[in-house]
């Protein structure tokens, strides 16, 4: 594929994007509906590699601004299984980025702080300001994934809940009110759910074994977790169906290949910054008129 045949117009972005967007009130089934390996129809790897850079250069152009318009905020969502390359996408995806205006959580366990609140709390206490974008690396959606796989884990404690599955679509509801709240308030929410497949992620569970400089990265627990992967993939598939909205819609980014990963991730950013089309501030006449003062008076120095 040519270097010319990368440069895509922003119809064929938008279609690279639609193929992985999750419409709202469908039923997911995520090994069904979503191909793991699939690839966008435009791209081999060298193309894809070449349009990155491109993408990469338009992000920054636009996040530019988006940061001086300080009129939206922007919220991006990752969910994952173990090895689907989630740091190393958010890491692609901010090198177009100018990190003054980023900000990444990683959401762990809960401290014993917040597990004294309801389980939105700590997300909302790191929620981005306008003109400034907030990743999440892992998030709220953790309290109807894990807790459906492992109830023992759910605050307050699974004793005290009468009836799970009504807890489940109490809280899909509360997810789905939180983030029309954000995106009324002026926070656009893009939820990204990496898709990876079971084999894929033995692979790279393999090479983080294998390989020295990988050791790091893997952990005995990742291994009894991938035992729960039917479970997950139940949970996960729930999550989407009962969170994809009208106003905060999940994409399903095959996650096989990094750089196809890479590459929609980013794509979908660019379509969401298009989308709100920041324009930098027009000052008034008055300010104006100070500017070419001020200019006159540099000039004469």
């Amino acid at each position: 594929m040519s270097e010319s045949s990368a440069v895509l117009t922003k119809d064929e972005w938008r279609a690279v994007v639609r193929e992985c967007q999750v419409e709202p009130g469908r039923t997911v089934d995520l090994d069904k509906d979503f191909d793991s390996a699939l690839m966008p129809k435009h791209f081999d790897k060298i193309a894809s590699e070449q349009a990155h850079v491109l993408v990469l250069d338009e992000l920054t152009a636009l996040q530019d601004r988006f940061y001086a318009a300080n009129s939206n905020a922007m919220l991006i969502v990752f969910q994952a299984t173990d090895a689907a390359g989630k740091d190393g996408t958010i890491k692609h995806v901010m090198s177009g980025l100018n990190p003054e205006g980023v900000e990444v959580h990683s959401f762990k366990a809960p401290s014993v702080e917040e597990r004294a609140h309801d389980f939105l709390w700590r997300h909302q206490l790191v929620l981005p300001e306008l003109g400034r974008i907030a990743i999440f690396n892992r998030s709220h959606y953790e309290n109807v994934l894990v807790t459906q796989v492992h109830p023992e884990l759910i605050w307050p404690p699974a004793d005290r809940v009468k009836d799970l599955d009504a807890l489940w679509t109490r809280r899909y509801h509360a997810i789905n009110e939180w983030e029309r709240h954000l995106v009324d308030s002026g926070t656009q929410v893009v939820k990204i759910f990496l898709n990876l497949s079971k084999d894929v992620q033995r692979k790279r569970f393999l090479e983080r074994i294998d390989e020295p400089e990988k050791n790091w990265k893997f952990s005995p627990a990742d291994l009894h977790e991938r035992g729960y992967w039917d479970a997950y993939r139940k949970s996960f598939s729930a999550m989407v169906s009962n969170t994809s909205t009208t106003w905060a819609p999940w994409y399903v980014v095959p996650a096989d290949h990094k750089w196809v990963t890479r590459l929609v991730t980013s794509a979908i950013v660019l379509h969401t910054l298009q989308e709100i089309d920041p324009q930098y501030p027009k000052v008034d006449e008055q300010t104006l008129q100070e500017l070419q003062e001020a200019r006159v008076r540099l000039a004469a120095e």
